[in-house]
Formats: C-alpha cells, structure tokens, sequence
C-alpha cells in the first residue's frame, strides 16, 4: 500500500513540475527570435531587389526595423508578418514571390527580434503591427484600399489582429493557430492548458471582427500547425472568404505548393486591388 502511495506522489510531483514549466516557460515556447540567430544574415540586395531600411517608432516609443521593397508597377502594398523564429533575412523566398507578383513589400521584425529593440510580448506584437500600419498609411501615405495584410503562423494572429482594427483590401492567413490555448490543448492534452496559458493569439476570435476579404491558406501536410486549426479560423471568418489548400510542411509549404499556390496567391490579390 505504502509503494502505491509513493508511485502516487511521485506522479502528482512530476505533473506538478511539468505544469509549472510550462506556465513559467511560455515565452521562451512561443518566441523564437534568437533561432538562428537575430544577426540579419542577407539582405534583398542579394537576390536583385532594390530595398529601403526602415525604422520606425511605436507607440511605447520602441524602435523596430524593416524594409521596404518597391515595385515600379505596383498594383499594392503587401504588409508582411512573419512566424515566431528568426527575422526579415529569413523571408527572401517570400518577399521575392510577393515583389514577382506585383507588389511593393513592407516586412517588419518584432519587437527583440532582428535589429528591431525591446523585448517581445504579446501585447508589444500588437503595437508593432500598430506601427507598422501608421507607418505605412500616414508616413508613406498609402491609402488603406492599397494595402493587402499578410502573416504567416505566429504572424497570422498578428495579421489577423491588426485587420479587425483597421479595414485593409484584403487579408492573408496562412499556416496559422486558431489560438495559443487550442494549440497547447493539442500538444499537451493532460495539463489545463486553458487555465494555464498566459498567451492568447486568439486568431478564431479576430477573424470574426475583419470586414476585408480573407484568404485563409494550409497544408495537409503541415508538421507543426494541424489542418484542423486553418479550418477553424476558416469557418469563423465572415464572407467574403477563400480557402487555399497547400502541399509541404509547416515551414516550406509556400515553396512545396508551387505553381498551385502563386496562382492562388495572385488570383485573391487581382480580385481585391482595383
């Protein structure tokens, strides 16, 4: 009976240890900005595209870095969020595809990542995205019915956010979370994930708050973000709305999707640029 109690013990003392790590640890589980490293490893430049560095203040006075890469036949403004690892150096695929289908692109890092100053927060995104917007809208003066917000799985949520606050021509979600609570219920049904998480990212939420056309776009196959989750976000959406399904995993989707995906891509932003 005694060794019964002991195993008891011993259990509920690695649930409790494992619960604290998670709660004590979240930030250091969703942010990233030190993988591989916050060094801007290339720039642009290097695949032929002319660019501007941009810094920027927001709100709370922290200053963030980006870049601005112009279009001389810009039909748009493509206002880019990336994931959770990394910064701006890690997405020349990206801006290149954006930039051949006839956009100007603005990519920003958070907040601690990059060259950009401060130290991330869920909140600090927010401001960020804020800025990032009065950036492009008051500084450069686009006019919002130009302007396509676009972010990728951690980015998404801040995309998705900023569109529920402003009204751009149209919004892109891609390989996103519906939110922080319903990812950690997945990866860790046997801890009250609900109860414990300090981050929302609440993608599902802002979504139904958008009054823009969104695409929303998901691999299958994704490795990290299931399916089910791009669904969700999917289905809480307002019209007008499209899905775009993906091929590859949660990192080269966009890559592995191909000519499927750029003709997706290019379809939703000719419908929505006049």
């Amino acid at each position: 009976m005694a060794s019964i109690w002991r195993l008891l013990l011993i259990g509920v003392c690695i649930y409790a240890v494992m619960t604290a790590f998670i709660y004590f640890r979240q930030s250091s589980l969703i942010y990233y900005p030190n993988l591989p490293g916050r060094t801007l490893e290339v720039t642009p430049g290097a695949i032929g595209l002319a660019y501007q560095d941009v810094e920027f203040l927001t709100e709370d006075n922290i200053n963030l870095h980006g870049w601005f890469i112009p279009n001389e036949s810009a039909k748009g403004t493509l206002l880019f969020f990336h994931g959770n690892a990394g910064n701006i150096s890690h997405r020349l695929e990206s801006i290149k595809l954006f930039h051949k289908l006839g956009l100007n692109v603005f990519i920003i890092d958070y907040r601690g990542y990059g060259q950009s100053k401060g130290k991330v927060s869920e909140k600090g995104t927010y401001r960020d995205a804020r800025a990032a917007w009065k950036y492009l809208t008051e500084t450069r003066g686009i006019s919002t019915n130009e302007i396509i917000i676009f972010g990728r799985s951690l980015g998404a949520s801040i995309a998705t956010w900023l569109a529920s606050k402003h009204t751009p021509a149209a919004l892109i979600i891609e390989s996103a979370f519906s939110s922080v609570p319903s990812m950690a219920k997945r990866l860790y049904p046997f801890l009250p994930v609900r109860w414990l998480a300090v981050f929302r990212y609440d993608t599902k939420a802002y979504v139904k708050d958008i009054s823009c056309p969104v695409l929303v776009a998901h691999s299958r196959n994704d490795d990290i973000i299931p399916f089910a989750e791009g669904l969700e976000i999917f289905d809480a959406a307002p019209e007008a709305k499209q899905f775009l399904e993906m091929r590859g995993g949660h990192n080269d989707g966009f890559m592995v999707s191909g000519i499927n995906y750029i003709q997706g891509l290019n379809s939703f932003i000719d419908e929505n640029l006049e």
